[in-house]
């Protein structure tokens, strides 16, 4: 079983981000389904190893709090642009959570996450025919994307099953936050 943990987005929120998905040649759009702030790749578990992961999740206690998406950006891999982003503005009670999920996942026996915590969600995969220049006049065209703010009352953990086309998440357990 492959998971991670993540914010899932409201409705209203994925619809406005998925009226970015368009004007970019070379780039597979995430279905709006598929939106979501990652706030931990867990990658594959093992069942036993899952319910472990369910049990140090659901002992985590947080307050809910409201969170921003602004801006839009690309990242790099290998010397080459690969993934456009929205941006989530970082604010102390999502990097209180997103420490916690951290600790927990840890005391349930996983390794430390490597890469430093980068909130954004994914928009679309580049592929090698999109050209840099239409890239980053895209992402001048909408850097000043703002939605207003966005209630966070649960975090999940998501299974997913890599597609042909696109990852199919699926809900496993929702956390609620006080």
């Amino acid at each position: 079983m492959r998971l991670f943990v993540a914010l899932d987005l409201p409705w209203e929120t994925r619809e406005k981000l998925s009226d970015l998905a368009l004007g970019l040649q070379g780039a597979r759009w995430i279905p709006p389904e598929n939106l979501h702030v990652t706030l931990r790749f867990i990658g594959e578990a093992p069942r036993h190893v899952a319910e472990e992961i369910d049990e140090a999740l659901a002992a985590l206690r947080s307050r809910s709090f409201a969170l921003e998406i602004a801006g839009v950006g690309v990242f790099e891999k290998s010397g080459r642009l690969s993934t456009v982003w929205a941006g989530v503005v970082r604010n102390q009670a999502l990097d209180h959570l997103q420490g916690k999920i951290e600790t927990a996942l840890q005391r349930a026996g996983l390794e430390p996450e490597r890469r430093r915590f980068a909130p954004h969600i994914t928009l679309a995969r580049l592929d090698g025919s999109a050209e840099p220049a239409r890239i980053m006049a895209w992402v001048q065209a909408h850097n000043l994307f703002r939605t207003g703010p966005v209630q966070v009352g649960h975090f999940t953990l998501f299974s997913s099953r890599l597609g042909k086309e696109q990852s199919a998440y699926t809900p496993e357990v929702e956390y609620e936050l006080a």
